[in-house]
């Protein structure tokens, strides 16, 4: 009896998660495998027909395409910078948020409300700042030096996308810090303070390791969002000027449909960037679980 209970509950859970399961293969695990497939072919996609190229693409990218290294590279310039800064302000945000007794929730809010809106739409709407706004202001204030071709430019323009990407990111990483500070039991700071702690020990040596799983949280949603950018890339900048803050993910988009249409060698690209950003998490997530357990 019991036997014939379980079964009838596990047939009623897998009837629910079933659509979700449906959907996931179709739209998810069955392209994904296809791009393995046609990352070994030099179909175009658009012709019926392809030819099986072995590793051939895998080998033209990695040794023969400079605007593809020169992808990888600028990448990992943006995600460096992207992974320090957004949690750093991300963690500074929460810790003075939650200082806070009255107004926690309308600066929640505030900071929170970048999140919500599309990076195509932000990068429009920072692109209007760059080029409008700011040498508006340069022109009428005595702030000169806003005056730069700040998109134009290759000098800044990668400063224009680290702007654009914190301003939308940082909101979201600081709702799980919020949460996480929430949860460091209140006699620990207590107990600190006693001892003679200040602010700053006692969050090094207190608050820092409670939040640890939270930081591991952050950084791998950073590391992921940040190898993956393309929105913000393609609305701000188009990957210009020139090439200078051309990501992978742009270049892949041009390689399979701007470009030669290489729809096989686009699909290989998309595989390295899929075990570049598949390596470094485990890493990441091999390191933050160490820390964890020491902490």
């Amino acid at each position: 009896m019991i036997f014939t209970r379980n079964r009838k509950q596990n047939i009623i859970l897998l009837a629910f998660v079933f659509p979700a399961i449906l959907f996931y293969s179709v739209f998810v695990l069955g392209p994904s495998f296809g791009g393995i497939w046609y990352s070994l072919t030099d179909w175009n996609g658009l012709n019926p027909t392809y030819n099986m190229v072995g590793l051939s693409n895998y080998i033209e990218a990695l040794t023969d395409d400079p605007y593809f290294l020169d992808a990888i590279w600028f990448t990992l310039k943006y995600v460096i910078f992207m992974v320090v800064l957004s949690n750093f302000l991300a963690i500074l945000l929460a810790v003075l948020i939650e200082s806070q007794q009255r107004s926690k929730v309308w600066f929640r809010t505030i900071f929170f409300m970048p999140n919500m809106i599309s990076l195509i739409i932000g990068g429009f709407m920072w692109m209007f700042i760059f080029t409008k706004v700011l040498p508006y202001i340069a022109e009428h204030t005595i702030f000169h030096f806003l005056d730069q071709s700040w998109i134009g430019d290759p000098r800044f323009s990668f400063y224009t996308l680290l702007i654009l990407s914190l301003w939308s990111g940082v909101g979201y990483l600081m709702v799980i810090y919020i949460a996480a500070l929430q949860g460091v039991p209140q006699q620990l700071k207590e107990a600190a303070a006693i001892d003679g702690a200040n602010a700053m020990q006692t969050f090094r040596n207190v608050t820092l390791p409670m939040i640890y799983p939270a930081l591991t949280i952050g950084l791998f949603v950073t590391l992921n969002g940040s190898f993956k950018v393309f929105d913000a890339v393609f609305a701000l900048t188009g990957g210009g000027p020139g090439r200078a803050t051309q990501v992978i993910a742009l270049n892949i988009y041009e390689e399979a449909f701007s470009l030669s249409s290489r729809y096989g060698y686009a699909s290989a690209k998309a595989m390295i960037l899929f075990l570049i950003v598949f390596i470094v998490t485990l890493v990441q997530l091999w390191i933050m679980k160490r820390k964890e357990v020491e902490a």
